[in-house]
């Protein structure tokens, strides 16, 4: 049955802190129900609202998936804004797309901010392939996505050795808003959260609310535990089936209704016996939440998806208008590299000629000529990248994900009917 438990904190500062910090004493932490095997009742009403949901995120998985997908990575940036080391800073698109092309070549001139965030896009982007691709999920492909957000902070790498707590002081848990069970707890509770998500004991979508919640309320990190929770939410999604290429923009939504999902998550973590009627109610709250989000996240990725097409529409024109003005047929063979290129520009709007010809498996050369026609076409523009070296951006991609995370920060999402309540970028200039 999960409950509270009361424990001891021994302070080990005594000196250059105030003195309430160097205090010990007494605090409550949480141990949740264990989830492998244990029945859930859904109310009706949510199940079928599930279930109409999940629909309409099947949807998505048709033409323009890997778009939609791509574009998705470079919103969900914003998660890694949360960290408290890049607190209120909103890296633009462009520079995390320049970031996450650094990870291969050399960029000059990338902010640590935008470093960080690429970071982040990798392990979403991981939590989509390799997890997904793994016939059973372990505990070590949990530890080594962390690792893979983290890669400079070797000691905040693996399952948590010390007690950690949300909220409140930075030198004991006293006031935490939550404190999370005991590290040598960790090792079954992890266990057990893997156990369930390699099982189909419940829908899709009710899997993936109850895997964030339990992961958020176990906090297995020191540091990234948001960030990973978050990244597992699309694994859990893949590996059912519900996203097959897009990535729903759910984490986002969640964070816009924050006050929602914190009451959401409180929710969750109740203390009556798992089979309950309270614990029932309780955890439909959490699954309601978590569910409507969901439902938001995929009005917006459907909106999304008309915007991008919206935008080929426009970038086809514009190339078959250059084509016709030099006497070229006003259509590209539809295996060349220049009609491959236009279709891979919302998955990666910077890209040099070294990049593409790797994405296309073409040669430098035939690279090379394929931005230089979309550069002349107008689609794509240059910018210096290192001394001799230049790079492509389709400018209206990044422009494209700049609007949209803007209106996924809004609580109308539409800024023009509320602003954005969290730190995003600057509406682009015209």
């Amino acid at each position: 049955m999960a409950t509270w438990e009361d424990a001891h904190w021994e302070s080990s500062v005594d000196f250059g802190v105030p003195r309430i910090a160097q205090r010990s004493g007494s605090y409550r932490r949480y141990v949740p129900d264990l989830l492998d095997g244990v029945a859930l009742a859904v109310d009706g009403d949510l199940s079928r609202r599930v279930t109409a949901i999940e629909r309409m995120t099947r949807t998505l998985n048709g033409p323009g998936a890997e778009s939609l997908a791509g574009i998705a990575r470079f919103l969900l940036r914003s998660e890694a804004i949360a960290s408290s080391r890049i607190e209120g800073i909103a890296p633009s698109a462009q520079q995390v797309a320049l970031a996450e092309l650094g990870q291969s070549e050399t960029v000059r001139g990338i902010s640590e901010e935008a470093r960080l965030v690429a970071n982040n896009m990798t392990i979403v982007r991981r939590s989509t392939t390799e997890l997904v691709q793994a016939e059973t999920l372990t505990v070590d492909h949990v530890v080594a996505l962390h690792q893979s957000l983290l890669p400079d902070q070797p000691r905040d790498h693996g399952l948590r050795k010390v007690q950690n707590w949300i909220g409140g002081s930075d030198w004991s848990p006293f006031g935490a808003d939550f404190v999370p069970p005991a590290p040598e707890r960790l090792p079954d509770l992890v266990a057990d959260l893997i156990a369930y998500v390699n099982g189909a004991a419940h829908a899709p979508l009710i899997q993936a609310a109850i895997l964030h919640a339990q992961f958020e309320t176990i906090h297995p990190f020191t540091d990234g535990n948001g960030r990973v929770g978050r990244a597992l939410i699309h694994t859990v999604l893949a590996r059912r089936g519900l996203t097959e290429h897009a990535v729903l923009p759910i984490s986002l939504v969640l964070a816009t209704l924050r006050d929602r999902y914190i009451a959401g998550l409180s929710a969750y973590r109740h203390d009556s016996p798992a089979t309950s009627a309270e614990a029932g109610v309780a955890i439909n709250a959490w699954i309601t939440t978590f569910v409507e989000a969901t439902a938001i996240a995929v009005e917006q990725a459907e909106t999304l998806v008309g915007r991008i097409d919206e935008l080929r529409a426009d970038w086809t024109q514009r190339l078959t208008n250059h084509r016709d003005s030099i006497g070229l047929r006003p259509t590209p063979r539809a295996d060349s590299a220049v009609a491959r290129l236009l279709q891979q520009l919302p998955e990666a709007p910077v890209v040099t000629a070294t990049t593409l010809a790797k994405i296309l498996n073409v040669s430098f050369p035939a690279a090379s000529s394929a931005l230089d026609e979309l550069r002349q076409a107008g689609v794509l523009q240059t910018r210096t990248i290192e001394r001799g070296a230049k790079a492509c951006l389709a400018r209206d991609v990044l422009e494209l994900i700049t609007l949209t995370e803007r209106a996924l920060a809004s609580t109308k999402f539409d800024t023009r009917a509320s602003s954005p309540n969290r730190a995003v970028p600057a509406r682009p200039q015209n």
